[in-house]
């Protein structure tokens, strides 16, 4: 720091850690950009990553693990929250209206593979204890040796398909209680979701959803006469316990021959289903407790906290993944998890598992889904709001900025390079999702890089 004061450095390189916004692990990027006039070769500016304070550019990792990057996580929180909202009250390209449709919080559970500890309504476990809320044995099982670790690690496994399943029945079960039939459903209305997953204590994933019909358009249409609550609220409830997947390679037997799922075994059951539990809520009232309906912004609230907490939230297991089977004995988590890890490796052995890539995600206990997802039609999208806040920042005055046409030499000599998202010298520019399209080449990278006044007359070159 005293060399990085001498050269008078230190104060460039304070306020590149300052745009970082407390990111915990900054990806550091290395290269050169040029920006040249499209139509007359004259170069505007000429930056280098070298010449900056640390040698590197230093860019957020964006990650959406709270355990991983709390400064990432919050954001990518705050965007979630304000993407749930805009689907239920409106907002950001969506319009006010969407406030009336008929909309519900729906949470569909993951089956029982065996007794856990818990706290039931009585107050008292099955072991005969009352566990505080903060007990560690909460969601273990009673008995570790008898409980069904390889169905449970297959069952979360197999819960991306269940949930992309339930949607088909859903909208099947939305087009016989309107008296449609499926192909005439989406000229009347159109179906339109957002759900995020979450662990329970036991290791099992459950969806929490916000499901919402609209008129055949989307959002922007009044939805039919018939599109009630009530009526969705049934719709969920027939779809969920209707909705079955096999596990592949197996032969699918019919509704009625189809195991439960206490009676799949420890080979692994061939049908997963939804448990029993399915709780369905209107969203309409300020209660956010009891059976009662639930409020837009508590349902945003509580979708946003759990899109960044993963299995080592409420489960104690890894937040990473494992190269091998040996580095578990350096991780101090849960002998629950560590079980349900060593099943998820072992049944990667066997052929009829490989395509679950169970070794992968082995340490998410199975699943390997998406966290968040949504409909195309629900609402804005997460690039859509980073895209704005984006052009927030660009467009504050920027101090100490080099004046357009000048070059690398023309910037050097005291004056600092600025690495801010925007700026000419901004290494990064040409890599971000709406700033052109790439025509790359070997060894360098080539961009078309749109001005901020919407004309195509800029050519970056960076590598």
């Amino acid at each position: 720091m005293a060399k990085l004061a001498a050269t008078g450095q230190l104060a460039p390189l304070a306020r590149q850690i300052s745009t970082l916004g407390g990111c915990a692990h900054p990806i550091r990027l290395t290269g050169h950009r040029t920006r040249l006039d499209s139509a007359t070769g004259e170069v505007l500016d000429h930056f280098d990553s070298g010449r900056l304070p640390a040698g590197e550019l230093l860019v957020r990792c964006g990650n959406r693990r709270a355990t991983r990057c709390p400064a990432c996580s919050a954001v990518y929180r705050y965007d979630t929250y304000q993407l749930i909202t805009a689907g239920l009250r409106g907002g950001k390209t969506v319009p006010t209206s969407v406030a009336a449709h008929p909309r519900i919080f729906a949470t569909l559970t993951a089956p029982g593979f065996g007794p856990v500890h818990n706290q039931p309504d009585t107050g008292r476990c099955h072991c005969g204890h009352t566990h505080p809320d903060n007990d560690p044995l909460l969601g273990t099982p009673l008995d570790p040796d008898r409980y069904d670790y390889a169905s449970a690690v297959l069952w979360n496994a197999h819960a991306p398909a269940l949930w992309a399943r339930f949607t088909t029945h859903l909208r099947r079960e939305i087009a016989k209680a309107a008296g449609l039939t499926q192909r005439t459903l989406r000229h009347h209305a159109t179906l339109s979701y957002a759900k995020v997953a979450e662990y329970q204590k036991r290791g099992q994933v459950h969806f929490h959803a916000v499901i919402r019909l609209d008129g055949p358009t989307g959002p922007a249409s009044t939805p039919p006469a018939w599109a009630t609550t009530q009526l969705l609220d049934h719709a969920v409830r027939a779809a969920a316990t209707r909705t079955r997947v096999h596990h592949a390679g197996q032969p699918q037997p019919s509704a009625e021959d189809a195991p439960r799922p206490w009676e799949t075994g420890r080979g692994g059951p061939s049908v997963f289903r939804f448990g029993r539990q399915i709780d369905v809520r209107p969203i309409r009232s300020m209660d956010f407790t009891g059976d009662g309906p639930v409020t837009d912004r508590h349902v945003a609230a509580y979708i946003a906290k759990y899109a960044t907490k993963g299995a080592e939230t409420t489960t104690g297991t890894l937040d990473r993944r494992l190269r091998f089977l040996a580095e578990l004995h350096k991780y101090d988590i849960t002998d629950h998890a560590r079980r349900m890890i060593h099943s998820a490796w072992h049944l990667a052995t066997k052929r009829r598992h490989a395509h679950l890539r169970l070794r992968q995600w082995a340490h998410m206990l199975g699943f390997r889904g998406h966290f968040s997802t949504r409909t195309r039609h629900y609402s804005t999208t997460l690039a859509h709001l980073r895209a704005e806040r984006t052009a927030w920042r660009t467009g504050r005055p920027e101090p100490q900025t080099p004046a357009k046409g000048g070059t690398q030499t023309e910037q050097t000599d005291g004056t600092p390079v600025s690495d801010r998202a925007g700026h000419p010298t901004d290494l990064a520019a040409g890599h971000r999702p709406g700033h052109g399209h790439s025509t790359g080449h070997r060894p360098g990278h080539r961009d078309i890089a749109a001005r901020p006044d919407g004309s195509d007359t800029t050519l970056v070159i960076s590598h």
